[in-house]
């Protein structure tokens, strides 16, 4: 490499990792979001801006994943929601959606034996309608949350063949068998009785403090819809595989200096 390029280089990079720590300062000094949800949006279109197939793109996307989750463990945020599959993707070509079903299931797989899940203690978890899901990508998930059921330092929880309006309709017939079969009166279905009985009742932290999406757009597609209603929204133009560790350190500096009053 010529001594110029060299010097453009670590000047560029130097100053990234500089403007990292700064942050990272800065934000260690406020708490850090209980959770964060992540709409992990752009790996097509990163694939079409390279001349590549949207496969490229979607293997570029897995691995970007792991990254995230060692960053939101090292800032301490115990819980993360990332968007991976909608109910909608379903609609999309048939090869494509072969590649993505493929793909979850190598990284299930590789997510419950990596060695950083079990030191850092994270639970890994799928919420969705699982059983639209192909039996091989079920059987990866369910070896990832066995493996992993035990640990509660740091919660993972993969949005898989998941709608925000799907997920409430189910906990509505799940509070409506439990009305028939009189465990409870009509009069008990209440806001608390609602979140108990979505996909995330069951975590510490099930509402998302932060709500992050990449690639530029600027809605929430169905992600979380009743769980979202008080969450601070962070739009990000980077695509989803290039997305950086600055742009999540950035989201968070933006959360913390938002006041959130919760409508009062």
């Amino acid at each position: 490499m010529p001594l110029f390029k060299c010097y453009e280089y670590f000047s560029k990079f130097g100053a990234l990792k500089l403007y990292e720590r700064e942050l990272e300062s800065k934000i260690s000094k406020f708490p850090p979001p209980k959770h964060v949800g992540i709409i992990m949006d752009g790996n097509r279109r990163l694939a079409k801006k390279l001349g590549e197939n949207p496969e490229i793109g979607h293997n570029l996307g897995a691995s970007k994943v792991h990254e995230v989750i060692n960053w939101c463990v090292s800032l301490k945020i115990p819980t993360i929601t990332l968007y991976a599959f909608s109910l909608e993707n379903f609609e999309r070509p048939e090869k494509e959606v072969k590649v993505l079903m493929d793909l979850f299931e190598r990284e299930f797989i590789e997510i419950a034996d990596h060695p950083d899940v079990h030191k850092d203690k994270i639970r890994v978890s799928v919420i969705g309608r699982r059983e639209m899901l192909p039996k091989y990508v079920q059987k990866a998930i369910n070896y990832a949350e066995d493996k992993t059921k035990n640990y509660s330092n740091y919660f993972v929880n993969f949005a898989i063949a998941y709608g925000g309006q799907q997920e409430i309709i189910d906990s509505v017939k799940k509070i409506a068998k439990q009305v028939k079969t009189g465990e409870i009166e009509i009069e008990d279905i209440n806001i608390e009785l609602i979140s108990k009985n979505l996909y995330t009742g069951n975590l510490p932290s099930p509402n998302p403090d932060l709500i992050i999406r990449t690639s530029g757009e600027e809605r929430i597609s169905n992600f979380l819809t009743w769980q979202s209603c008080y969450s601070e929204l962070y739009f990000c133009e980077t695509y989803w595989p290039t997305f950086r560790k600055v742009d999540l350190l950035r989201s968070i500096r933006e959360y913390q200096k938002r006041e959130r009053r919760y409508g009062k």
